[in-house]
């Protein structure tokens, strides 16, 4: 087992990021550590077919599993393919270490809808290195009760209630930061011993609304980092009696929106090549930028896969509503970081939700960037008054999200024909859920009136 200490550990977990950016797999003895590095875990394919409700969308026990391969058909297991460098020890789980995997088929091809292999085939197709910087908002909540009773149970089940720890709209006061500064701590000294590159640690501006931020990483280490810090986040919260959501706007009342930035650059033999000596943004960076305007529809399936993420986009928000740039303009779909000669220059792409696959979200903008490098794109000028800029809207759905997707010839030639129908069906069956609910909204609108 090479240079890995197991020493005083007894078990280890076994862990692949699912479609939706969720941590799924297998806890191990640690002594079955050396055979599963040789060979794999084995985890059944099904987990792959499963909707944000962990059911499963597809007809797994139909001829090529409902997918078109005959080797998922009938629940047949995959392969988890531990990277060894991804190995930590959990320091809140006792004597317990981890690994992040890529899943294989049995004769060791890729499984095609594996969202860390996508991204790893987008950032193989640069001739750059992409490097990215993450801020991402979510919130803490105490549990005031985990709502376990049977009838609670379901697919899925009812979450916990739950009270602030903070009233917002107090945003960066030291004061509000310092009634948090007990759970932050508690999450901090977590996430420093997974080694996690975390830079700032702020209260944001909504009742029980945090951000965290990465320094920046080359884009494969930053998507893991993501992954990692969510899954972290959740556990060593509800360890304490919190409950940790990267959902984008809980259903609860003054409670704000959280979203999740993502600073992008290209790097090449180490030198930044957005940067310009004489501009804010060289030519490369503006077709690079002018790339990301021309797939951003399409993209937003993508950085914002659920149904929740578009209650987020709207004016005078701090958040994009259409698609558009702006020199240090928050308001803006994409903000120009940089002046010229600045090392640090870059794109911040403020469409994502903190819920993204980090892997689908990052080959999107990756793709979507390539593209505008390729055909010379320009981008249009700069929207200073980003909320009444003349521009196409973002998608106000993730159905339309989805339609736009499906058109998009460049995100279907990256991510393959074959994943984004079937990311497609999978959503459409969340979409084809909601609208079967009766929501709070329809009861109040008419049930009374009429």
């Amino acid at each position: 087992m090479g240079s890995l200490n197991l020493e005083g550990l007894k078990t280890v977990r076994f862990s692949f990021a699912d479609q939706h950016g969720v941590l799924r797999g297998k806890t191990l003895a640690v002594s079955e550590v050396k055979a599963a590095l040789e060979r794999g875990v084995t985890v059944t394919s099904t987990l792959l077919l499963k909707d944000t409700s962990h059911r499963t969308v597809f007809p797994a026990f139909t001829p090529g599993g409902g997918v078109g391969m005959p080797e998922l058909q009938g629940a047949a297991d995959v392969l988890m393919i531990p990277d060894p460098s991804s190995f930590r020890v959990l320091p809140w789980a006792p004597d317990t270490g981890w690994f992040l995997c890529d899943l294989k088929l049995q004769d060791g091809r890729p499984v095609p809808y594996c969202t860390r292999s996508l991204l790893k085939d987008a950032l193989q197709q640069s001739p750059y290195e992409m490097i990215c910087g993450l801020e991402v908002e979510f919130h803490v909540f105490r549990i005031k009760d985990e709502n376990l009773k049977p009838s609670d149970a379901g697919q899925p089940g009812n979450p916990p209630s739950v009270e602030l720890l903070t009233t917002g709209y107090q945003y960066l006061t030291e004061q509000r930061y310092d009634m948090i500064d007990p759970v932050v701590e508690i999450l901090r000294k977590n996430l420093a011993a997974l080694q996690l590159p975390l830079r700032s640690f702020e209260v944001e501006f909504g009742p029980s609304q945090f951000e965290f931020t990465f320094s920046p990483l080359p884009a494969l280490a930053a998507a893991d980092a993501m992954v990692l810090l969510r899954s972290a986040v959740k556990q060593v919260a509800r360890r304490h009696g919190y409950h940790a959501t990267f959902m984008c706007r809980p259903n609860l009342p003054n409670v704000m929106s959280s979203g999740w930035h993502l600073h992008q650059s290209l790097s090449k033999a180490g030198k930044n090549v957005f940067v310009s000596e004489k501009e804010d943004l060289s030519e490369t960076g503006k077709q690079y930028l002018a790339g990301l305007l021309a797939h951003a529809r399409g993209a937003c399936a993508l950085s914002t896969p659920t149904i929740n993420g578009y209650k987020r986009y709207r004016p005078y928000s701090l958040a994009p509503d259409r698609v558009i740039w702006g020199k240090e303009n928050r308001g803006a779909m994409v903000r120009v970081i940089g002046s010229p000669g600045d090392p640090a220059t870059r794109l911040e792409n403020r469409i994502g939700e903190p819920a993204a696959n980090p892997y689908l979200y990052f080959a999107s903008q990756l793709y979507s960037g390539l593209d505008g490098l390729q055909r010379k794109l320009a981008p249009p000028p700069s929207a200073d008054t980003p909320y009444e800029a003349k521009a196409d809207f973002l998608p106000r759905t993730l159905g339309e999200a989805l339609a736009a997707l499906r058109e998009d010839a460049c995100l279907r030639s990256g991510l393959g024909e074959t994943f984004v129908d079937y990311y497609c069906r999978m959503k459409q069956a969340e979409i084809a859920r909601f609208q079967l609910e009766v929501s709070e909204w329809e009861q109040r609108e008419y049930f009374d009136l009429f």
